[in-house]
Parts: structure tokens; sequence; C-alpha cells
């Protein structure tokens, strides 16, 4: 399986596209959809769905012109379906004074909850990781995890926005990611990858 990672928008959030032989994974489009379909380019590959590791402004974006360019669906978190339409909880519009415009997802979701899951040819677990928002998830790969806001390198997500919660943020972080093998691939929202084992050790936070 290839992995690449593009930022997008003003906050630089990173959208990953997973791509095997067969078909494509986009996980968190976060805004300049027409950017993201040139980086996928022409391909005989069947894009298959939207992951959402939660559903934040900048997380979401470029929901509707994916799932409207490559005919499929979206998945997330029952618990943060009505972010998609409301401005206030998925953040837009606490950021509307740096020109962040209300950002509503008419797109009907699919829901996807802890367990191990298949979308096409692809197959992987989903790991509830509440805190940074409380439908956060976090997706179990090989070899890599991609989990949203939920842990960064050097730093963990923030708590301030709508039913945020450091106490369960730090519990998922232990619970979830911490327990994953050393060597796993921590790719964030925003910023580089690290690893568990890196974290483990120099994350001031845990």
């Amino acid at each position: 399986m290839k992995k690449k990672k593009i930022a997008l928008g003003m906050i630089e959030t990173n959208c990953y596209i997973l791509e095997n032989e067969q078909e494509i994974l986009i996980i968190d489009p976060g805004n300049e959809a027409d950017r993201l379909i040139a980086t996928i380019g022409n391909t005989d590959k069947k894009v298959i769905g939207v992951l959402l590791t939660h559903a934040h402004f900048d997380h979401i974006g470029a929901v509707d012109a994916m799932c409207s360019y490559y005919q499929c669906e979206v998945y997330m978190s029952q618990i943060e379906k009505y972010f998609l339409t409301d401005p206030l909880k998925n953040g837009s519009d606490k950021f509307s004074q740096y020109g962040i415009e209300s950002t509503i997802v008419k797109q009907q979701p699919k829901f996807m909850d802890n367990g191990f899951h298949q979308i096409g040819t692809f197959s992987f677990e989903v790991r509830h990781t509440p805190g940074h928002s409380p439908g956060s998830l976090s997706f179990i790969f090989k070899n890599f995890a991609i989990v949203g806001d939920t842990l960064f390198k050097e730093g963990i997500g923030r708590t301030d926005l709508y039913q945020g919660d450091t106490s369960q943020l730090l519990n998922s972080i232990e619970r979830e990611l911490l327990s994953l093998d050393e060597a796993f691939i921590i790719c964030p929202g925003h910023g580089p990858e690290t690893t568990v084992g890196y974290e483990k050790t120099h994350n001031p936070y845990l």
C-alpha cells in the first residue's frame, strides 16, 4: 500500500491518500478540492471512500466535492454527525475572524465504530479516541495509524473546542495509541509523522 500526505487549507491539515493495486481511500479532505483531485491525478483506480478522523471544519471542507467527483461515500463516527451541518460544532464559526467561511457538509455519512472494517479491498481497525472531539477516530493499518488531532509529534490535540476533554484525550492516547507497537508510525492531522516509541520518550504531555 502507498501512503501520500498533502497539507490542505489555511491550517495545513494533513490529508492522506491511501492507494493499493486496485483502489484509493481519502482520509480527511480538509480543503482545496481541486488541488486534491490533481494530486490523485488520472488513474484507473477507483476512489472508494472518504474517511474522517473527526468532523472539525479543517478536516471536512472538501468532503462534498470528493464524494460528488468520485461518486463515493464518507465514513465517520455517528457521534459527530451533527458537526457536519453545524458551524458552531465543527468550529468554522469560531475562526470566522481569520477568514474561515462557515462550513457545512451536505453528503449523508455512513457510520463506523470500534472494530475491524473493510471498505473495498482496504482492511483496517477503527479505534474511538475521544478528547480532542467527542467522536474522534483513529484508523489502524498494518504499520501506521492515522490519528487526526489526537496525537502529534511532541504534542497532543487541543481540547478547548466543542466538547473537548483533556482527561479523555490523555486516556485515549494511553489506551488506544501507546498500546501499539513502538515502531508504529503515527500520522497526525497536522505536522510531521512520528512513532509510538518516540512519543513515549519525548512527548512532554504524556
